[in-house]
């Protein structure tokens, strides 16, 4: 078969002409066709070889070079979002999943998105402890939208934050949200929307706190925070009081009142700018209720009150520590707490010695903490 179809290829059968050829005697002599099966078929040996020996190189790398990867690799990325946010830290998920298989000193609950349930079933397959770790959101620092600050020119142009902060902004405060919406469209989680006034929200829901946001604003109003830190002072100008008065209506004026009002010294003034020390903090949200400029926020709102239990021995210490004067009654009998003047900071509840009160928001983790205490006795 093989010959025939060499035979058919002797071109010069079917297209006769004459090919010249160098002589014996250094002549030209004139031949009708040249004869291809023989050049062919050294041709197709030369080729056979040479393919043969690529072949068994490629072969003996592809052994040599090759990576062994762990099956427990695989079914840990199975568990991950896929969603390469990097909140865990590394380059992406495939990364992680590495890291955490082959290194005992990395935790199985980086991947934020996975949830609870994926940092269990990661240290189930790499034989860890997933330890509860807190929820981390993006927090914006500013509430000064653009009914609520003043600008100081008119941008015509691309329609992002990065580009309007190329020209100095178009907003009085050079520290406030621009409100051109890169942080929503940075997000990988769709977690971020802006509001009618121009301002980012953040659902809490979808948020991961993979930090994509927070990298990409301009004005640095973006912080990741635990969720935790529920007061928060959202405002980032560190401009003078009677400065920051003239551009923006909810803006700090660093007035220094939360501090004066904080039993816990939490709040400070630092560069013409209030700061909670979340370490001193306890989420009471007396700052909230005397800010003159609605600058510090609350996002426990709205706040459950506070109730006595039956067994309260009437020690009054409630009705010592209360800023409000919500609890009553008499010394040694079952005391009460006026709804209507109630803020919930939750004061009362910690100090209460024998845990008579409930409802607070801070409730769950008092009890928790006396029985922890009682167990330890």
């Amino acid at each position: 078969m093989l010959t025939e179809i060499l035979h058919l290829l002797q071109l010069p059968d079917m297209f006769p002409f004459i090919v010249p050829c160098a002589g014996v005697g250094g002549g030209i002599e004139a031949r009708e066709h040249v004869e291809l099966l023989p050049l062919m078929k050294d041709t197709l040996v030369f080729l056979a070889a040479i393919g043969t020996l690529f072949g068994l190189g490629l072969a003996l790398a592809a052994k040599k070079f090759s990576v062994t990867i762990d099956p427990k690799v695989e079914q840990v990325k199975e568990f991950l979002a896929h969603a390469h946010c990097g909140a865990c830290g590394y380059a992406g998920c495939e990364q992680y999943a590495e890291a955490v298989v082959r290194n005992p000193e990395v935790p199985p609950n980086l991947c934020v998105p996975a949830g609870t349930r994926g940092a269990e079933a990661i240290a189930l397959l790499t034989g860890k402890k997933a330890a509860v770790r807190e929820r981390f959101f993006a927090r914006v620092m500013c509430q000064g939208g653009w009914s609520m600050s003043e600008k100081r020119c008119s941008y015509e142009g691309v329609q992002d934050c990065r580009a309007v902060i190329l020209t100095g902004g178009d907003k009085a405060c050079r520290y406030g949200c621009l409100g051109y919406g890169t942080c929503a469209r940075v997000c990988p989680f769709g977690a971020i929307a802006m509001t009618e006034d121009h301002l980012p929200f953040v659902d809490p829901d979808k948020c991961t706190g993979c930090r994509k946001c927070e990298a990409a604003c301009p004005t640095r109003v973006i912080e990741v925070l635990p969720e935790s830190q529920q007061v928060l002072v959202s405002c980032h100008s560190k401009d003078k009081g009677s400065e920051t008065r003239k551009y923006c209506r909810v803006g700090c004026i660093a007035c220094g009142i939360c501090a004066k009002v904080c039993p816990f010294d939490a709040p400070v003034i630092q560069q013409n700018l209030s700061r909670i020390d979340q370490k001193k903090c306890t989420v009471c949200g007396l700052c909230v209720r005397k800010c003159p400029t609605g600058a510090i926020r609350d996002l426990l709102l709205p706040r459950p009150k506070a109730f006595i239990l039956p067994h309260c021995t009437g020690c009054q210490i409630c009705g010592n520590v209360c800023p409000v004067d919500a609890p009553s009654g008499e010394k040694n009998s079952l005391h009460t707490i006026d709804q209507s003047r109630c803020i919930g900071c939750g004061i009362c509840a910690v100090l209460c010695p024998v845990h008579a009160i409930d409802g607070t928001f801070n409730a769950p983790q008092v009890f928790a903490s006396g029985e922890a205490r009682e167990k330890a006795a």
